[in-house]
């Protein structure tokens, strides 16, 4: 039972499928998020700066795997989806989702500056009867201590004259099992009206409600989840290091334990974390953690093992080129895969950023092949030159001295690759039945790295 007014009020408009709703940011978790209220009957617009998104939806297109341009265009057409970096707009609004990102500064402090933004925007325009839901990956407590206190400022009241709640964003970009459709949507709102009012937007629209008993409460919900996956990688790459110590090859490892059917999930090394969520959200709950006079040790030192994995795999690169008279200052290496995950075109957090960094201060000639990423600016990585997309189809045999497996595409032919290099550095496990030339990650080796015990 709904305790005011203009809570049943904004109630019946969702139930009714009238209530007008937004979502402030198009990338990877607004857009679908966006197209998932369309198609439940409501008119969705969405917000952003970007003129380039804004203009593919108003002509029908998606620039996102995950969604359908068919979709966009069904929706488009029966006014049901719509785009504009226009955000007087959020005043004719009666649900707004924030979903911008949330980085990392250098100091690995978190960067609020984008959900500053995007509560200043809507503080302004701000009217009863709204309801506001904070998506952004963030630490426990910004909702509550960060953006209510900004929408209160004119006057309004969260929970009597508008409602505010958390929901956790859950994306898994090219998952094509999970989607933001039938992915479970946590929700803790700020009041029981609160969180009744952001269940029933999103029963519209999600399969699943899992509603919690506070916005805090949702908050940790989502790091726990990414630095559960932090943890665990970090545990499996100082096993890969371990065992290339002890000559056991831990990909065999990790397959015969999987067999086990209770109390152990496979989790798998390679040359570091990247993306939006899992090598980000563990410092941001550590740095939570040490406000209020806590030390996430355990945490912290995970962060470091994966952190260090790109220095790592330099080392094998050096390595492998050592095993043909090369010397890595000089040598030509192509780093095949740029993107953070398999199938995708991101490049955020990527791990092969800070490898190509490493390699190219220590002197290589370096290309890459991604088909997903046709340029690499320099601005994008530390140091960096610009760079292009190479076809390694058009490559001659031995071209290069040494390939990377750092992303493991569908698409890559590693038959192509084993032939167009002296030697190749696997840290994916990539390779079915890899060659006498090929060097995996924490595989057992007649001569494993002498120096990689000293990587935190």
């Amino acid at each position: 039972m709904l305790r005011s007014a203009t809570a049943a009020s904004l109630l019946e408009l969702i139930r009714s499928r009238r209530a007008k709703t937004g979502v402030i940011g198009l990338g990877y978790v607004g857009l679908p998020l966006a197209v998932e209220f369309g198609r439940a009957g409501f008119a969705a617009t969405g917000i952003d700066l970007d003129i380039r998104k804004v203009n593919a939806i108003n002509e029908g297109r998606s620039y996102i795997d995950d969604v359908s341009t068919e979709h966009v265009a069904e929706l488009k057409a029966a006014n049901r989806l719509r785009a504009t970096t226009d955000f007087d707009v959020l005043a004719e609004l009666d649900t707004i989702n924030i979903c911008v990102p949330t980085p990392l500064r250098k100091t690995k402090d978190p960067d609020m500056s984008f959900i500053v933004t995007a509560a200043e925007e809507i503080a302004a325009r701000l009217r009863p009867g709204q309801l506001v839901i904070l998506e952004s990956t963030t630490y426990p407590g910004t909702t509550d201590e960060l953006v209510l206190p900004m929408l209160e400022k004119g006057g309004l009241k969260g929970g009597k004259d508008f409602f505010l709640a958390f929901s956790p964003e859950r994306v898994d970009p090219s998952n094509r099992s999970f989607n933001t459709h039938n992915i479970p949507k946590v929700i803790g709102g700020m009041t029981a009206d609160c969180t009744a009012l952001a269940s029933a937007l999103y029963e519209g629209a999600i399969s699943k409600i899992v509603p919690v008993s506070s916005p805090r409460v949702a908050e940790m919900v989502k790091l726990l989840e990414n630095t559960f996956r932090a943890v665990n990688i970090g545990m499996v790459n100082e096993l890969a290091l371990m065992c290339d110590r002890m000559g056991i090859d831990v990909w065999e490892v990790v397959k015969a334990a999987s067999t086990k059917p209770f109390g152990f999930m496979p989790f798998y090394p390679g040359p570091g974390l990247g993306g939006h969520c899992i090598p980000v959200d563990p410092f941001y709950l550590s740095w939570k953690a040490r406000q209020s006079g806590f030390e996430a040790r355990f945490i912290e030192l995970a962060g470091a093992v994966n952190g260090n994995m790109p220095h790592y795999v330099v080392s094998l690169v050096s390595e492998a080129l050592n095993g043909v008279r090369k010397p890595l200052n000089g040598s030509k290496v192509l780093v095949a895969g740029v993107a953070y995950k398999k199938d995708v075109d991101d490049i955020r957090e990527s791990p092969a950023l800070d490898l190509l960094h490493l390699l190219h201060d220590r002197g290589c000639e370096l290309s890459y092949t991604d088909p997903f990423v046709p340029e690499l600016p320099g601005s994008l990585w530390a140091n960096g030159v610009d760079l292009v997309n190479v076809d390694i189809a058009k490559a001659t045999p031995g071209e290069f001295d040494c390939v990377v497996i750092v992303t493991d595409h569908t698409a890559f032919n590693y038959e192509q690759m084993q032939r167009a290099a002296k030697v190749v550095v696997d840290t994916r496990n990539a390779i079915a039945s890899p060659g006498p030339h090929v060097i995996r990650l924490g595989a057992a080796r007649p001569n494993p790295v002498p120096e990689m015990a000293s990587t935190h």
